[in-house]
């Protein structure tokens, strides 16, 4: 993800993976998706997305659902289906993704990625002609049913501090909730400095992040932060106290 400006409205643009395969944000693509994520209510027997071909050409599409490593080895509990199916130009196809038995912790969200391939389908006359796969990729929460506290107010709960690093000054992020928190941009300000976060991370739920500080002096200040919320919309910047270094 590129870096932005804390108040940007723009959307966030995935990285370019070069070669056979292009990962793309739904914007970039022919085949587009009807959200930048996929929350999956514990309580229900499934999730959906719709994927939709705005252009003039039919593609073929292939869906499915990995880790964060974005391998092919690791398996996970979900399904998307249909798998594989074609796309016929201004048409949609809705895309379940259904639970198949597997452990997932129940005291908090675990983050998957669906993935939606779009392949351009070949026509009369052009075998010869190159055709690139481009790929679109956003997270997918799974949310156990009946979770302390809720997503919205997640990033209240956030306590943030400066540390030290490897003999650096860093900021740490300690988000004691269930849920994930994930940012658009996090700036660090104290006195006349403003420190901006380079591509903040996600913190994860139960867990701590560290970001690196390039610059920074001082052993106090606030923190700017925004995020995004369930809709996949910008949340309201939240600004919240630094705890002192130790």
């Amino acid at each position: 993800m590129h870096a932005l400006s804390l108040f940007s409205k723009r959307l966030p643009l995935a990285a370019v993976v070069l070669g056979s395969v292009l990962l793309s944000t739904a914007g970039q693509a022919g085949v587009m998706l009807g959200g930048t994520r996929i929350v999956f209510d514990g309580n229900k027997r499934d999730a959906s997305i719709m994927v939709s071909n705005t252009t003039a050409q039919p593609y073929a599409v292939q869906t499915w659902i990995n880790t964060a490593a974005d391998d092919n080895t690791t398996t996970t509990p979900f399904v998307a289906t249909p798998p594989l199916f074609r796309l016929d130009p201004r048409k949609e196809q809705m895309v379940r993704i259904q639970k198949v038995p597997g452990a997932l912790p129940q005291d908090r969200e675990s983050v998957f990625y669906f993935n939606a391939q779009e392949i351009p389908v070949a026509g009369k006359g052009n075998e010869n002609t190159l055709k690139v796969a481009m790929r679109t990729r956003i997270k997918l929460f799974y949310r156990p049913a009946k979770l302390p506290g809720s997503a919205y107010d997640a990033p209240n709960a956030l306590r943030w501090s400066l540390v030290q690093d490897n003999g650096k000054t860093a900021l740490q992020v300690n988000n004691p909730s269930a849920y994930h928190v994930s940012f658009i941009a996090v700036k660090v300000s104290a006195g006349p400095q403003q420190v901006e976060v380079v591509e903040p991370k996600m913190v994860a739920p139960m867990s701590t992040q560290r970001f690196a500080l390039p610059g920074f002096k001082g052993n106090n200040g606030e923190v700017m932060f925004s995020f995004i919320n369930d809709f996949g919309g910008y949340a309201e910047p939240l600004t919240a106290p630094l705890g002192n270094m130790p």
